[in-house]
């Protein structure tokens, strides 16, 4: 029997983000994105903010570099420019009540930030090497799209709980957890926990992002973090946090527990 008063797809979203350079590194290489599009063009948003989805979809993702010291900075940049470039296209299709596949549109997003930090890698001394792992949220009504390469993350905590890992470590130790080989304590102590599969650029030429949709509704939150954020804090801390705390308390108490990273998170609140 279906449910006579089904759930409505949340009409607005607030949203926080933050990144800091930790307690130990001299320089910042995360950085993160809050954007808003229409089939016109796209806004970049301040690091807290509340809006309607009738102003159109939004975009919200971390990204933590490495190779160089503005690794993550160009990995940003590059994100920005691309998503600019194809998802006002796919919202005037969409508008036009043409059918938007998703998940084809984050695949070309994510292969086209990764050839581009190859080229950049190839053709610049200092960019050489230079990867960044890329962790990105699309917001349209009634749905969360996700597209991830790396070790960072994104969480989901329905209204109704409990929390959940969306996407899967590309690393080492990301398999062995997925495969029950380690638990939680082990995957944060093991020696190869930094050592990572998948990231973009870095000269890799074949990539696999993992792309997926959840449907949302009111009371959902989302987090999007980078690893120097999951360094400092536990999952069931996490998961509290989550359910009621900002990007700003998120990423001050993973740096006061470890700050050994770069910490940099978004919190979405689906109103």
């Amino acid at each position: 029997m279906s449910d006579p008063n089904p759930p409505q797809p949340p009409n607005h979203l607030h949203w926080s983000g933050l990144t800091h350079v930790g307690r130990v590194r001299q320089n910042n290489e995360d950085t993160f994105l809050c954007l808003n599009f229409d089939a016109r063009e796209v806004r970049f948003l301040g690091k807290v903010g509340q809006s309607g989805l009738d102003s159109g979809d939004f975009v919200f993702a971390v990204s933590d570099g490495m190779g160089g010291a503005k690794s993550g900075e160009f990995a940003s940049k590059i994100a920005a420019e691309k998503i600019t470039q194809l998802l006002p296209r796919s919202f005037k299709q969409s508008a036009q009540q043409i059918e938007v596949g998703h998940s084809d549109v984050l695949q070309e997003l994510m292969s086209r930030i990764h050839a581009e930090l190859i080229k950049l890698g190839r053709y610049y001394e200092e960019c050489r090497g230079m990867g960044a792992t890329l962790s990105l949220g699309w917001f349209t009504p009634g749905w969360m799209h996700f597209a991830h390469v790396g070790d960072s993350r994104i969480y989901y905590l329905p209204k109704d709980g409990p929390m959940k890992q969306l996407t899967h470590d590309h690393s080492y130790v990301g398999w062995l957890r997925r495969k029950g080989e380690l638990n939680e304590r082990q995957a944060r102590t093991h020696p190869r926990k930094s050592v990572l599969m998948q990231v973009l650029g870095a000269g890799r030429q074949s990539l696999d992002p993992h792309i997926g949709s959840v449907s949302c509704q009111s009371g959902d939150r989302f987090l999007f973090c980078t690893d120097g954020v999951i360094d400092g804090i536990w999952d069931h801390r996490l998961a509290d946090m989550l359910a009621k705390d900002d990007a700003k308390t998120i990423v001050e108490y993973a740096v006061a527990e470890s700050g050994k990273d770069n910490a940099s998170a978004v919190v979405v609140e689906m109103l």
